[in-house]
């Protein structure tokens, strides 16, 4: 039988070493031997021997996710084998946390799946509270990789004490956990007496870092 599908960059390749890589720009491989971490119903396909679980996510979390409606619902994979992740065609990609002391302050909606060395808490975004609707992030810390999706090939802004940056809270996937982050007003009350610019508000980060911002202002299903 022949057909484009059967190209190399389509094939599921033998795995090499346990933990996630790119199988292409629209879906993560994650090579299981233990357990791992990914957003629930998040699996496309799987081999092996594994089994997938409701993750308990503490009762902090569980408290926050309640009341504020935000954050992530996750599962645990475990067992040995592979497992393929993805989400309504988005793009993936993956990063790194690989030095001491590295945080990163995720959109629940971004996340895919992570390792299970890395620790996962909801966080109110410092300087947002009510003004900005309420805004809260998953805060990841320690040593691992975690696996993101953007609706859209997405932008990386740098950030300085010098040059902030000012982002739509719809697109914003995530930043720096080390950032400064307020609640910014670009438009006048007389502009939004007059109708508005649909650009009132926006999420302020300032310090050293940096920012992800994907191009689409879809806003996360009712829960998520």
């Amino acid at each position: 039988m022949r057909s484009d599908l059967f190209k190399p960059e389509y094939q599921a390749q033998p795995p090499t070493a346990p933990g996630m890589s790119l199988q292409h720009a629209k879906a993560i491989k994650y090579v299981v031997n233990g357990e791992c971490h990914a957003r629930q119903g998040s699996m496309v396909a799987f081999r092996g021997n594994l089994q997938f679980e409701v993750k308990s996510q503490g009762v902090g979390n569980f408290l926050r996710r309640a009341v504020t409606g935000e954050g992530l619902p996750l599962m645990a994979v475990r067992g040995q084998g592979e497992v393929w992740f993805a989400h309504n065609s988005q793009n993936c990609f993956v990063m790194d946390l690989d030095q001491p002391g590295e945080a990163l302050s995720i959109n629940g909606r971004n996340v895919l799946c992570f390792d299970p060395t890395l620790s996962y808490e909801i966080k109110m975004v410092g300087g947002a509270g009510m003004t900005g609707g309420g805004l809260f992030n998953c805060h990841f810390t320690g040593q691992g990789r975690i696996g993101l999706i953007s609706d859209g090939e997405p932008i990386i802004i740098p950030v300085s004490s010098q040059a902030p940056v000012y982002v739509d809270t719809d697109a914003v996937v995530g930043w720096s956990a080390n950032l400064h982050t307020s609640i910014n007003q670009s438009q006048s009350f007389g502009s939004m007496l007059r109708g508005g610019s649909g650009e009132a508000m926006q999420l302020a980060l300032q310090g050293e870092g940096f920012v992800i911002v994907q191009p689409s202002e879809l806003k996360p299903p009712p829960g998520q």
